[in-house]
């Protein structure tokens, strides 16, 4: 099976502009994210995806792999989905997030391994939820499963509501996990994905992955353990500093 890593790119985030320039101890963020996914034996070959010369420019540099795509994309679905219309050699594509410096490659093989299941479309990692503040933190995605280890719907509420608790009490009541967003398409699926008009459900909750459920795709899911650190702003870079 050949898959492709793509790390979609962009310069003007609203959060943080420039964020996958910074520095980190000597190396920048697009270039700790490529080297970490490079070491994932399951994967074939790793890309950066970009609408701006000076990050495919860094990555030239650098020496990794890059390509220039359009600018108008509105996901890093969507700008992998052009990345893999080019190349149909691939079987599955994996999108690799491009501010997770050091997203580690086991998690990268276990979403890539879902797919020695032949009926599997599209596949993400969970976490179990330890700790209240990630329970009720509407930045992390929450996940329920279905007895297939499939998702059955994704929100930044924590759900199940566990009637007759109190919430300080959800955690030791239910077993709750939160999503981690590293997504695997099977080429063919990734163009029809992004082919849809935005749904509903995606619009409430502002998670593009409802569409997808909301239209009959079927996501299946896999269970880590390890922790990504992901950095959307200034004051992220700041506490993984201060580690």
């Amino acid at each position: 099976m050949n898959i492709l890593g793509i790390i979609p790119t962009r310069y003007a985030s609203t959060r943080f502009p420039g964020k996958p320039l910074i520095m980190l101890d000597g190396k920048s963020m697009i270039q700790r994210v490529y080297e970490q996914a490079k070491k994932c034996t399951a994967i074939t070959e790793v890309v950066v995806a970009t609408d701006d010369e000076r990050i495919f420019s860094h990555v030239q540099e650098f020496g990794g792999k890059v390509v220039m795509t359009a600018s108008d994309h509105q996901s890093g679905t969507d700008r992998c989905a052009e990345v893999a219309a080019s190349h149909p050699e691939y079987d599955v594509v994996i999108n690799i997030q491009g501010d997770e410096p050091y997203i580690d490659p086991e998690q990268l093989s276990k979403v890539a391994a879902c797919f020695t299941d032949e009926t599997v479309q599209i596949a993400t990692l969970i976490k179990k939820i330890t700790r209240a503040e990630e329970l009720f933190n509407p930045n992390a995605p929450k996940v329920i499963i279905n007895k297939f280890a499939e998702a059955i719907y994704f929100s930044r509420s924590p759900i199940p509501h566990v009637r007759g608790e109190g919430q300080a009490d959800w955690l030791y009541s239910y077993t709750y996990f939160k999503h981690i967003g590293v997504y695997a398409y099977r080429s063919d699926i990734l163009q029809e994905i992004t082919k849809l008009p935005v749904s509903s459900l995606e619009k409430a909750e502002s998670l593009e992955q409802l569409r997808w459920i909301e239209n009959g795709y079927r996501i299946k899911v896999a269970e880590t353990e390890l922790e990504t650190v992901a950095i959307d702003t200034p004051d992220d870079l700041k506490k993984l500093n201060q580690k």
